[in-house]
């Protein structure tokens, strides 16, 4: 009962403020065109939104990968003016390559802090997730405060479910040992994690919090949304049993607070529509796409003092968030990705 009425305050919440904001139209002409890593049922309402206020055009083009090699070819052919990204991944790699154009706009400056948007400008971060810890109820204690540093403690021995190193959410947060330790220390702790683990990495985020169910593992590092996904998902009733057995421990709360990723937009070097883009990009961080954005993946809005799905409320509540500016970490990536060949993590 107290999840189906979480659910109702949920669906029914959002409607009311789009019908509130939607009276503000105004007609224009046009068209953006979005080359997407994100899945069209999370952009397509809010992107609606825009339409109808705008009257410009949005069109999309879904893929899980290969758009910057696309974008390479197309060059000054393309005809896409945004890249969505669910991960700083791409957005980095895409400015890396001068893919992309500096927007210098005061809105966007004044509604997504610095730390997550890159110095030059070429990208922004519009929703926010954590990479925290799932933890067994009946095999850990969820008062006792844990960092990510303690994956390596040899108590956990045999007792850590993870995916691959290789997977971009952990890469990223191996990125940010790097930047804040250096290479070396980063290495050691990955090393130590490695020993620690129950299994050779392996599946999805949600296998880990069913092999924690399951008793293969007491502490799985898993994206906080999917603890929404799952407790939600009267499709397959039994990832609500995975959610139910475990506590959300929201690592570093004493010191540096809790690792944070992103999904981001960027500009395109060759926009075609790049006013109509502008525009858009400044609209995905206004209230009522921050709201509708992020609760869509029961994600986290980048704009400060942006309510969000009352799901997230009720089972996460407030925590301390890392605020090291993802730019810097990001250009951690391809040495990430070799500390993980170099200690075997997947092996």
């Amino acid at each position: 009962m107290a999840i189906r009425e979480t659910l109702k305050r949920f669906l029914i919440q959002p409607l009311l403020v789009l019908s509130a904001a939607c009276g503000t139209a105004q007609a224009q002409t046009g068209e953006v065109n979005i080359y997407s890593y994100r899945q069209p049922f999370l952009i397509k309402p809010v992107l609606q939104v825009f339409t109808q206020e705008t009257g410009i055009k949005v069109n999309v083009v879904y893929a899980q990968k290969g758009l910057v090699e696309r974008l390479e070819n197309e060059g000054r052919n393309s005809r896409a003016d945004l890249v969505l990204s669910a991960d700083i991944g791409p957005l980095y790699e895409i400015a890396s390559k001068g893919l992309t154009q500096a927007v210098d706009s005061e809105t966007l400056r004044n509604n997504i802090p610095a730390h997550y948007r890159d110095p030059n400008k070429h990208w922004f971060g519009l929703t926010s997730r954590a990479r925290i810890f799932y933890a067994s109820k009946e095999r850990v204690n969820a008062d006792e405060p844990l960092r990510y540093e303690d994956l390596a403690d040899p108590k956990w021995r045999g007792r850590i479910c993870i995916r691959s190193g290789k997977h971009s959410y952990n890469l990223l947060l191996i990125a940010t040992m790097i930047e804040r330790y250096g290479e070396a220390q980063a290495q050691r702790w990955l090393q130590g994690v490695k020993s620690n683990l129950a299994r050779k990495p392996q599946g999805n985020d949600r296998a880990q919090v069913k092999a924690v169910k399951e008793g293969v593992c007491d502490l799985a590092l898993v994206n906080s949304y999917y603890f929404g996904k799952m407790i939600t998902n009267v499709q397959k009733p039994e990832q609500i049993g995975w959610a139910k057995s475990v506590n959300l421990i929201f690592p570093n709360q004493a010191g540096t607070g809790t690792h944070m990723n992103i999904s981001g937009v960027a500009l395109l070097k060759h926009a075609p529509n790049r006013d109509n883009a502008i525009r858009l990009m400044e609209f995905l961080s206004s209230p009522i796409a921050q709201y509708m954005y992020a609760k869509e993946n029961f994600e986290f809005p980048v704009r400060p003092g942006t309510s969000h799905s009352s799901l997230i409320g009720t089972y996460i509540g407030e925590f301390k968030a890392d605020k090291i500016e993802l730019w810097k970490a990001a250009a951690n990536l391809s040495k990430a990705a070799k500390l993980v060949d170099r200690v075997g993590f997947d092996e």
